[in-house]
């Protein structure tokens, strides 16, 4: 249902007898408050007529078959055909299948780009779309009574041991290429959720009565103490292959658990596999350097330890001694020395030790706090290699972090000598994207953003991507993520500005001056490569 053609549909439900102008008027006030809501949701939830003389009628004004849409009419399995995301996102309810068609039901038949993303999804798989209209709430309403389905692999039936039923949790997770499992006791029932290429997905609603027991094993695999009722951290070490760390945490419906799922002996991707579309001079002019600290710079979550994994790869020789110290060891790399932070060993005091033990390169998991810093920054300066990774948003964010840990400018300007910031964007997955035009918008946003940093493109003869969702990305539209960087190289201009105190603006503007470019460039090149859509691009930059 169309919102640019709510009166008309209005004035034609009136002239068909179908409600009154005063049913139209209390439409337009509920709207109001409910200013997402199209007219025809509005009357429905009113009770201004009968529900299906009401569908059917809208359905008729706008060319498409209306029918009220209830879980009597569903006759296949959603899962088997589209992920419950991708219907929620485009409020859809493929609901049956007749002679190679599948009746497909939408809340808004008008929204043509979701309508054609869904005709060639469901061609790739053979079917031929029939075309239906509903309200948006039964759409809605119907779909949540799903989600404890979406976990078909999760076998949660009555009988099931709950050691076969935490092993299924975790085997479905490692299948999908989760990186999270995250097991939530919610007031009536326990959520499983996956964390996928950085997304977190909805799996099953589990029966709270299996609460206890699902805890307890939990708690008995990872080493926790099974009376205690506080934040715990263990280890699973059960799964060949897998390094499962576990943390619990007490919330007002029981225990919280996050399982992170990290690979042994995982191949090191190089920067350039993760992203880097830089010369591998300019690269390497970068990253090897003496007498100085490279910081890799980005939030939480960004990939910041990985892209630390292939410098360190990348830098890795028989005659350099290399000394990493984590929190914790993710990938054991051979030909270095890897420390492993705990209970009784800091960071500081681990990177003490280390320097007696003549290290070339030292990569610091993290700078955390002044003690740490000043340490990192006294080993640059006697003739050592720092890396390490601070959570700023940028690179030159950077520069203003260290001031408020306590750390001088002339400090700074003389051991800072390069900074990486990045973020992780899902890839377009490579079996179902669709080909189409750059929207108006779209060029405007593109040619704007790159002519602000000296770049031009000619948009009239490229296309862009839509992600669809198909089996092999688990009906997301995008498999794995890809990064975008930026890279700050230090220059004598910009350390005499740091030594001088100027704001970060100043230190931005000279930067840029300079041939910096900041993440949203390296970000729009690669929308334009067709390897991620602007929209994944606006989740984490946030530019529109």
């Amino acid at each position: 249902m169309d919102i640019k053609r709510r009166q008309p549909i209005g004035v034609e439900l009136v002239k068909r007898g179908v409600v009154k102008e005063e049913d139209i008027e209390n439409a337009l006030r509920y709207q109001k408050s409910h200013p997402n809501t199209k007219i025809g949701d509005c009357l429905y939830e009113l009770d201004a007529c009968d529900p299906y003389i009401l569908i059917t009628s809208i359905g008729e004004i706008l060319g498409e078959k209306g029918i009220l849409l209830n879980k009597n009419m569903l006759k296949i399995d959603i899962s088997e055909y589209i992920s419950l995301d991708i219907a929620k996102k485009n409020k859809v309810v493929p609901f049956d299948i007749e002679g190679g068609k599948i009746k497909v039901c939408f809340a808004n038949t008008v929204n043509r780009r979701s309508i054609d993303s869904m005709k060639l999804l469901f061609l790739n798989k053979g079917l031929i779309m029939e075309t239906y209209i509903t309200f948006e709430r039964d759409i809605m309403q119907l779909l949540k009574s799903l989600e404890g389905k979406a976990g078909a692999d999760i076998d949660d039936s009555e009988g099931v041991t709950v050691i076969n039923l935490v092993d299924s949790i975790i085997k479905t997770g490692i299948e999908k290429r989760a990186s999270d499992i995250h097991i939530e006791p919610m007031a009536t029932s326990i959520r499983i959720r996956y964390r996928i290429d950085g997304e977190l997905f909805t799996a099953a609603n589990l029966d709270k009565e299996k609460q206890h027991q699902i805890i307890g094993r939990l708690k008995a695999i990872s080493n926790m103490h099974q009376e205690k009722q506080e934040s715990q951290d263990g280890r699973i070490l059960l799964y060949e292959d897998y390094n499962i760390r576990v943390s619990s945490q007490p919330n007002v419906y029981g225990e919280k658990f996050v399982l992170r799922l990290l690979k042994k002996n995982a191949d090191i991707k190089t920067i350039f596999d993760l992203g880097y579309y830089g010369e591998e001079e300019t690269f390497k002019k970068s990253i090897k350097k003496k007498n100085s600290i490279t910081i890799m710079a980005a939030p939480t979550g960004e990939g910041k330890t990985t892209s630390l994994y292939s410098i360190i790869d990348y830098l890795n020789k028989p005659e350099i001694n290399i000394t990493t110290i984590e929190d914790p060891v993710e990938i054991r790399i051979p030909g270095l020395n890897q420390i492993e932070i705990n209970a009784r060993t800091t960071f500081a005091g681990a990177l003490r030790t280390v320097l007696r033990q003549d290290p070339d390169i030292i990569l610091v998991g993290e700078i955390r706090d002044r003690e740490t810093a000043e340490i990192a920054v006294q080993a640059g300066q006697t003739g050592h290699y720092v890396l390490s990774t601070i959570h700023t948003i940028d690179s030159i964010e950077v520069i203003n972090r260290l001031r408020k840990i306590g750390i001088s400018d002339y400090d700074i300007a003389s051991t800072l000598a390069t900074v990486i910031s990045q973020r992780l964007v899902r890839r377009i997955c490579p079996k179902c994207k669709s080909e189409r035009e750059y929207t108006k918008e779209e060029k405007e946003i593109i040619n704007g953003i790159l002519e602000k940093y000296g770049e031009k493109v000619d948009l009239k003869d490229m296309k862009t991507f839509d992600s669809l969702g198909c089996d092999y990305c688990n009906g997301t539209g995008f498999y794995e993520r890809i990064g975008i960087f930026e890279f700050l190289d230090m220059t004598d201009e910009l350390k005499d500005l740091i030594v001088s105190g100027a704001p970060s603006m100043d230190i931005r503007k000279k930067a840029i001056e300079q041939g910096y470019k900041p993440l949203i460039v390296d970000g729009i090149k690669k929308v334009l490569r067709g390897e991620t859509t602007i929209g994944e691009l606006n989740k984490k930059l946030l530019f529109f």
